[in-house]
């Protein structure tokens, strides 16, 4: 199965947006399964299901960081490879869907808040969402620009 293929089916399987971006890739950049999980999970919904920036947008950030970051303090050089590699990533995803903003996204209007509790993963959801679509996005754009 390929990646993009790999990161639709971890959605489709319950994980939310984050999770199915950075699994499907995490252990092309050092990571585990398992931690990609716990740390991506708070991203999902738009950071915590308050509707902010796309969770799969965030999955595919944090790749970058974990493809360009040497993980040390005031290194501005990687810093500006990340951040210039957020922007350029963001882009592309902006090319395709308009926005890299989950509220703007699913169509709903902030500040009403639909609280914490993640949405049933039942058929309507998968219809009527364009998560699945922005799951498959981000991992085409991860295949374009972070894979060698």
């Amino acid at each position: 199965m390929d990646r993009v293929q790999k990161a639709k089916e971890l959605f489709k399987s319950g994980c939310n947006c984050s999770q199915a971006v950075l699994c499907a890739y995490c252990d092309l950049f050092g990571m585990d399964e398992s931690m990609a999980m716990r740390v991506s999970e708070p991203f999902g919904g738009g950071m915590g299901r308050m509707r902010l920036t796309c969770g799969a947008v965030s999955g595919m950030f944090m790749l970058a960081g974990l493809k360009y970051s040497k993980g040390e303090a005031n290194d501005i050089e990687t810093r500006t490879k990340v951040y210039t590699t957020v922007r350029l990533l963001a882009d592309e995803f902006k090319k395709i869907n308009g926005s890299i903003t989950c509220a703007d996204l699913l169509g709903v209007n902030r500040p009403k808040d639909d609280g914490a509790k993640p949405s049933d993963r039942d058929a309507h959801f998968y219809k009527t969402r364009p998560c699945e679509h922005c799951v498959t996005d981000c991992a085409k754009i991860v295949e374009k620009y972070l894979l060698d």
